[in-house]
């Protein structure tokens, strides 16, 4: 029995003597880390939807009552270019307006100034474009009917007209969109509206698009939406090859301008009795000092620094490691 008591003291101390040159081979294979200056920028993903820009927005509605002669613009999101006609349109107040101004340049010249300026006034407040007013002077002949143009590039999004149609004065005949400019209308939390203002680049995808989006802000709406407990950011976002479209779900990287921070990686510093601890090199070759700093929370790699290192010093990259070394347990380690 006393013999075999005598083996297993042996196997134990043969078992710490091999642990113990374990941990001593893994103190000499360290690896160190340097601080260091990192350009950072906080950021978020936000959501929102694609929406028409307002200010692009134009309705087409005549200063006469009329009838549709001939319907160019005869469907719904048709595009349409500057200047291309709309509708040929028959109007008893316009035919009347034109034979006025055609008497009135055919008037003896010495007494007709004031009536040539009065009738082209009239032409000119009732719609009629200035291309139909030149052809007027210039062929002194009356169309019985006048041409109606497109008073921007873009879509048509509403029309109410047909061929044979006959409309007043009040009626909204199209609304045009040009969406070379579009708004993005942004969800955001109640957390982030304090920093917002910091915030000054804003990245647009969309998943079906091989393209980003630079964007602009230019409005935080007035209002929270009660449903949701969401504001509303504006955006506005070039978009001339018209790949943006009204309705669409995009994500949005939104970020502060890249500022300098001191940092180091999450590995380096462990968390213990209330302060944050690193194991600082020192000038003796495998000995490591271990230092109370202060950190915060950068991003999923790295902690910045607030005081406690500066850059260049060189730190142990497994603090985990070291707590668990014989450093700690020789009583080095706080």
């Amino acid at each position: 029995m006393r013999r075999i008591l005598q083996i297993s003291f042996v196997w134990i101390l043969l078992f710490s003597i091999a642990l113990q040159a374990q941990r001593v081979k893994q103190l000499f294979n360290v690896t160190t880390v340097e601080v260091k200056e990192l350009n950072s920028s906080q950021s978020s993903i936000n959501y929102g939807f694609v929406v028409v820009d307002d200010s692009l927005v134009v309705d087409v509605t005549p200063r006469y009552s009329g009838f549709v002669e001939k319907l160019y613009a005869d469907t719904l999101y048709k595009y349409v270019k500057k200047a291309e006609p709309l509708v040929q349109i028959y109007s008893p107040e316009v035919l009347k307006a034109k034979k006025e101004y055609l008497n009135s340049l055919n008037y003896p010249a010495q007494s007709n100034n004031n009536m040539v300026k009065s009738t082209r006034t009239k032409l000119q407040l009732l719609g009629v474009s200035p291309q139909e007013i030149t052809k007027l002077e210039t062929q002194r002949r009356v169309s019985q009917t006048s041409t109606l143009l497109s008073p921007i590039s873009g879509w048509i999004f509403e029309k109410n007209i047909h061929q044979g149609s006959a409309f007043d004065n009040k009626k909204r005949l199209f609304q045009l969109v040009n969406l070379e400019r579009v708004w993005i209308e942004v969800k955001i939390y109640p957390n982030e509206l304090a920093s917002l203002h910091t915030k000054t680049r804003f990245i647009v995808t969309e998943k079906s698009i091989n393209k980003t989006f630079e964007a602009k802000k230019v409005l935080l709406y007035p209002k929270i939406n009660p449903k949701e407990a969401t504001a509303t950011l504006r955006l506005r976002v070039n978009n001339p090859d018209g790949l943006l479209k009204p309705g669409m779900y995009v994500s949005i990287k939104i970020a502060s301008e890249p500022t300098q921070k001191l940092v180091i990686p999450r590995t380096a510093a462990i968390y213990k009795n209330g302060a944050w601890y690193v194991f600082l090199v020192t000038d003796i070759k495998g000995e490591y000092e271990p230092i109370a700093i202060k950190l915060k929370a950068l991003d999923r790699e790295y902690y910045e620094v607030l005081s406690g290192l500066t850059p260049k010093d060189r730190l142990v990259n497994n603090a985990l490691f070291m707590m668990d070394s014989d450093a700690q347990i020789s009583g080095t380690y706080p």
